[in-house]
Order: structure tokens, then sequence, then C-alpha cells
């Protein structure tokens, strides 16, 4: 390896964490090694073949003396021919070796990276929904992106680097003192000056990175909400876009200051090191050549002195940053395996069964819960915060009890914040209970397989999510052996179907994110469709109808009355209409079920569901009277086809 490459590598190891010292964990090491297991062979035959070309670069300038030797001596052509074509075969096994090294380190590295992202990627799916109520999708990205890659390099650069570089200094020493002592060890009295530099600018260079990085950081955040459609939105009705502009301008013009700076540190970096690599070099033929005029070296020793040093320098260069690189991927893998090391509080049982067969009730006895405090279930450094929030852990559900049988239909109905929402998550099991249980057909959720629990039940939440993909696939992620005839089917029944087929692109349609090009009733007859599809035979709707107009709201609800047929159904509504014909009502409030029953025996009993019912319809009545008096003298309203027009329009 080149100085200057040595230089970059040891240039670059001085950018870590100021003050950071982290120490070597043996628990660490043994988990890295873990992960290495799978290719230890492929690392034996990288790390003998990187031995291999240490040997290989030191023997090329002893060639090269020899060279120069025998021309100086008068010998034979044929000895000069002989020593010439070794050269190129070295040459050339060098070549094809470093080929070859260089593929063993991409295929070890990327298998790294490979394992390390798949354990994490599975690892983090089976983490409750609490963790990612905590967490910071981007910090939780890069973990799977540049805390892996950095871990990698451990083996594919670091293992490597240090292992060839000791066989290459050793090697290099050995033949320089053999030749002359004198000429190393002055040689080496300049090592400091090589080294030193890239270490303080190392430095220098990582505070102004770090200065960009956070300008960077702050960048994409402002760019990653104001861009999104809901900010977007935000701002055009509420912002200041010459504000906004300022902002981002000023961020930026600093960080094309910091990059003029660095350009610089790093011309005016390796400009020195040329000097220093250039007096080396003199150092060695001047002391080299009065020796060779004394007689004490031959001419050919001074050239493979010369060759020898910058081939001592490099490897010693990157020795004396070794550690910091080896604790930078420690620091990495540490960070990995912080996640790794999070246990998933909702756990399969060993000895877990499927649901049984058939239609299935529904039952929450004496269930006590409390959500997961922070502690339990995330990292401060993946919440951005210097230590995790110690509040939490307050049981919000006091002993509810009910059972919905086979086939019926249970609304929850009370005020907002009292726990319906909480009781609906525990039946999918996102969430374990704290006491008591919950049970499908009889058994409790905790002893069923997640196979067959998600399977069975299916949940359609007021805000339901659209993932960035056509229409098909985000229906397809249901069930995903559904045939077209099924996709139109449930679009149909979720009075979608003429919408979809007047679309360009028809069913192929992209939503966009998080589905902004449709409606909000339309998302929510979308995400009515996918339930419909996966045919569940547990039903949780949880403001289901939240975002629809009056129009959709019973074109939608005429659909879920088909689709609830012969289906055990839990109903979250706020709007009392929607929940008349419920087979049993229970109003929750801060955590208990204080009433239950019809609608009619909750209304004649006169406690808290009739108060909310006489709440909520006197609010209703003077809209509904102004409502129609505004229609006595309205203007016709355009037929249902008016706004298939007016959906095509925006899809156009």
């Amino acid at each position: 390896m080149s100085m200057e490459m040595a230089a970059w590598r040891s240039l670059y190891a001085g950018r870590g964490p100021e003050g950071e010292r982290p120490r070597l964990s043996r628990a660490t090491l043994r988990r890295m090694a873990a992960f290495a297991r799978p290719h230890r062979r492929s690392l034996a035959l990288f790390l003998a073949l990187s031995v291999a070309m240490a040997v290989l670069a030191v023997a090329g300038p002893v060639l090269a003396g020899r060279v120069v030797d025998a021309i100086v001596g008068g010998a034979a052509l044929g000895v000069v021919v002989r020593l010439a074509v070794l050269i190129a075969v070295l040459a050339v096994a060098e070549a094809g070796l470093g080929l070859l090294v260089r593929w063993l380190s991409s295929t070890i590295g990327e298998g790294l990276i490979l394992d390390l992202r798949t354990a994490v990627f599975d690892h983090v799916q089976r983490m409750p929904v609490a963790f990612f109520t905590r967490t910071r999708t981007g910090a939780l990205v890069s973990r799977l992106n540049n805390d892996v890659i950095g871990a990698q390099r451990a083996f594919s650069d670091t293992l490597s680097g240090v292992v060839s570089n000791l066989v290459a200094v050793a090697l290099t020493l050995v033949v320089m003192v053999g030749i002359s002592w004198q000429v190393t060890l002055l040689a080496l009295l300049l090592l400091p000056v090589f080294v030193l530099p890239a270490r303080r600018t190392g430095a220098r260079l990582a505070r102004l990175e770090r200065e960009a990085a956070d300008h960077d950081a702050a960048m994409g955040a402002q760019m990653t909400e104001r861009f999104s459609a809901p900010g977007a939105t935000l701002v055009k009705l509420f912002g200041r876009p010459e504000r906004e502009s300022a902002e981002f301008a000023a961020r930026a013009r600093r960080v094309r200051d910091i990059g003029v700076r660095t350009a610089m540190v790093q011309w005016a970096f390796f400009t020195a090191l040329t000097l220093v690599s250039s007096l080396a070099l003199a150092l060695v033929y001047g002391l080299g050549g009065a020796y060779a005029l004394r007689g004490t070296l031959e001419a050919g020793d001074v050239v493979t002195l010369a060759l020898l040093i910058t081939r001592l320098y490099a490897p010693l260069t990157e020795l004396s940053s070794a550690r910091v690189e080896v604790m930078s991927a420690l620091v990495s893998f540490e960070r990995v395996f912080e996640v790794l090391d999070l246990v998933p509080l909702v756990r399969e049982a060993p000895d877990a069964v499927p649901a049984p067969d058939g239609p299935l009730s529904v039952e929450l006895e004496d269930v006590r819960f409390a959500y997961p405090s922070a502690e339990q279930v995330s990292l401060a450094s993946l919440e951005d915060v210097a230590q995790l929030d110690a509040r939490g852990g307050g049981e919000v559900l006091h002993g509810v009890s009910f059972r919905a049988e086979p086939g019926q239909l249970v609304a929850l109905v009370g005020s907002s914040g009292a726990g319906k929402s909480t009781i609906a998550s525990l039946v999918p099991r996102l969430y374990d209970v704290t006491g008591g249980a919950v049970r499908l057909g009889g058994v409790d959720v905790r002893h069923l397989t997640a196979a067959s629990v998600r399977e069975a039940v299916g949940m359609v939440t007021q805000d339901g999510h659209l993932f960035h993909e056509s229409i098909r696939a985000n229906l397809l992620f249901a069930r995903p052996e559904a045939g077209e005839a099924e996709l139109w089917d449930a679009l149909a029944r979720a009075r979608l179907a003429d919408l979809v087929a007047d679309l360009p692109d028809g069913l192929d349609t992209v939503v966009g994110e998080r589905g902004y090009r449709f409606s909000g009733g339309e998302r929510q007859r979308l995400t009515i469709a996918r339930l419909l599809l996966a045919r569940q035979r547990v039903v949780i709707l949880d403001e289901a109808t939240a975002h629809l107009d009056s129009t959709s709201e019973a074109q939608v609800q005429a659909a879920l009355d088909e689709a609830l047929g012969g289906r055990t159904a839990l109903v979250i509504a706020h709007r009392l209409s929607t929940v008349r014909a419920a087979d049993l009502i229970l109003v929750v409030e801060d955590g208990r079920v204080v009433e239950r029953g019809t609608h009619a025996a909750l209304l004649a009993a006169g406690g808290r569901y009739e108060q909310l019912h006489r709440t909520q319809f006197a609010q209703r009545a003077p809209a509904d009277a102004a409502a129609a008096g505004a229609a006595a003298g309205a203007v016709p309203a355009q037929p249902a086809s008016g706004e298939a027009s007016t959906d095509r329009a925006r899809w156009a």
C-alpha cells in the first residue's frame, strides 16, 4: 500500500468521537466471533492471502536491488533478464492475489452485512408496538445501515489490515536492518513527523465534519418534515416560505464554508506528508549513497532501502491508527447488539397452539394492563435523549371483563382516553396483559401461535396506514395469494371498485406516501377492502368510519354489515348512531366497564350512556336543522358520477 493510501486511512481513523475510549468487552468479542463463525474458512483464506501479499510486497524491492547490483557488477544478460522476469511474475502474482483478496473481502463483508441486517430487522419486527411509539425511525434505520457497515469493516478491512501490516513491518524491518541498521534507524526517526500530523489533522477534520453532519441532519429533518404531504400542507396554510428558505440557506452556506475549510486542511496535510516522504527518500539516498561510495553498501542495497522505506511507512502509519479503527468497529457492533439485546415483551410460547377452527368468541377476564415503561422497550440513543423517561407503568385498565360470543357485535363507547383502543389492542396481542387473560375461542392468546392470531384477528384503525406502493400491493399485504377477482370483489364491497376502475393504472396505481393521493374517506375504504380480503374471523373496528362523510359512511356501513356477518366484531365508536344494533354495548370510563347492555336498555337505565347519547344528539339537532334549511334553497347536488369525475381529475 502506498504512503498516500496509508495517510488517508490514518487521517480518517483520527476522526473518531473525542474523548471516547471504549473498552474491549469479552462478551462483545464473543458475539462478534459468533457472527464471523459462518465465514471462518473464508476469513482464514483471506488472512493467509493477505500475509502472502505482504511477503510479495517486500520481495519486489529486494529483487529490484539485485537487478541494480547485476547491472553495476556487469553480470550476464541472462541474469538481468531472469531477475526482470521474476519481478514481473511477482507483480502478476501480487495483482492476482490482490484481486482474490478483494473478492474475499467483499464476500465476507457483504455476508456479515446480510447477517447483521437480517438479525436486526427480524428482531425489530418482534418488538412490541410501544417500541415504535418511542423510537425515532431515523435512528433505528441508522443502526441497520451505518452501524452495520461500520461493524463489518472490523473483518473486511481492520482485521486483514492489522495482520498484513504486522507481517509487512516485521519483514521490512528484518530486511532493512540486515542491509543497514544505521539507515533504518535514522529513517524511523522521521516516522513521528509522518504519523502525528495525521492524528492531529484527523481530529480537526472530525470537528469540522461533526458540525457539517449536524447541519446536514438539520437540513434533512427540515426537508423530511416539510416535503411530506401533511408537512407541505401545514407550511402552505400556516408557514412562512421566506423564513423556511432563509433557515435552510443559512445551514447550506455553513456546510459550504465547512467544505472549503476541509478541502484546504486536507491539501495542507498531504502537502506536508509529501514533503516528509521526500525527506525520508533523500535521507536514504544521501546516507545510503555515502555508505555505497565508501564501499560498505552496494548500489542495489541503496535502491532496495529507498523502495522499502515507502513500504515501511505505510503499514506503520496504518498500525498507529489500528486501535482507533478497532474501537470504532467495536462501538458499531455494540450499537447493533444494543438493539438485539432488547427483549421483545410479546413472545410466542414454545408450546403455542393454533387458534381453534370455526367461529371464535372473544373473552376478557379481569384484565388489568399497564403500558410498558421506556426502559422495558426502548433505548435512550434511539429516542435521542440523555436518559430514558422514568415515568410510565401505571395501570390503565382495571379488571375489565366481558365476552363476545361467536358472530356477536360488541361495541365499546365512552370518553376519549377511557381505554377503548387499549382494550382492542389486547385482542390481536399487540400487547400482553399484566393481569387476567384475553381468550380467543376459549384459549388464552398467550398460548396461541402468532401466525394463527394474525390469521384470525383483523383490525381497521382510525387512521388506516397505506404503504407507498400500488393499490394491488396494499391489498395483497393482507392475503398474498388472493387472485384478481378477489381483489375486485373486496373493492366492490368497500364501495371503491368504480373509482379504481376509472384510474389510469387501475390496481397498479401507486397510492402515494401514506395513501395521500386518496381522500381521507377513500383511504379508509381501501383499508376496509384490505380487511375484507383477509377474511379474518374476528374483526376490530377502531373508529373505522370516523373520516367518512354521511354518504360514504352509509355505503361503507352497508359493506361492513355484509362483511361482519357471521364474524365476531368489536367496534369502537364515538358516534352512537353507528352502534345501535350492537348485541352488547360496553361503556368504558377510566379503564373500567361502568355499564353494559343493549342500546334500548342503556337508554332506559339513564346512566352514562344516556348522558353521552343526549349530549351527542342535542349537539347534532341544530346542525341538522341548519343543513335542512340550507338545502331548501340550495342548487341541486351533482349526481354521484360527479364525484367520480373529480376523482379522475385528481389522478390524471
